[in-house]
């Protein structure tokens, strides 16, 4: 039994208590995703699992055994760094950080979720696709807070990347 952790495989802690978070952070060294409530409100734990975002500190590491988890760190390819990390950078999308990589991996989830036509609570028409606005975004990304007050400039790459078609 093994989970593909950044496209490498680990396998399960033999303690099957071990949230995927600690199993992260504790036993691979992958610190990126951070632990802000360790209680699922804040979404700074945010990792992906198979390509949809999971809270890792609610996760139980047994639960991926079998499936992909990608991590802040797998989220570049070649060295080059992912469109929503560069988009970050360049909007200012972060002050202190913290929550930074669950945000980006947040959004990339919630990209491809736009992309599959899942609607939001905001949605205005459920029937066509979603558009991409500052407050549809905000209503999907409302699980990861930012203490600091960047929202803003979080909302600005994301509204970049969703225009690029690049995530």
């Amino acid at each position: 039994m093994a989970i593909s952790i950044n496209g490498t495989d680990v396998a399960i802690p033999d303690d099957p208590r071990v949230s995927l978070a600690d199993l992260l952070r504790e036993e691979l060294h992958l610190t990126g995703a951070k632990i802000g409530c360790n209680q699922g409100a804040c979404g700074a734990c945010t990792v992906l699992i198979d390509g949809e975002r999971v809270l890792s500190c609610l996760t139980l590491a047994v639960q991926a055994d079998g499936r992909s988890v990608t991590t802040i760190e797998g989220l570049s390819h070649d060295g080059n760094p992912h469109p929503l990390q560069s988009a970050s950078i360049e909007h200012d999308g972060f002050q202190c950080g913290y929550c930074t990589p669950g945000q980006i991996c947040a959004a990339v989830a919630m990209l491809r979720e736009v992309a599959d036509g899942s609607p939001s609570y905001v949605t205005a028409d459920l029937s066509a696709q979603p558009v991409m606005s500052p407050e549809e975004i905000r209503e999907r990304m409302s699980g990861n807070l930012c203490r600091c007050g960047a929202h803003n400039g979080i909302v600005e790459a994301i509204l970049q990347v969703a225009g690029e078609g690049t995530a």
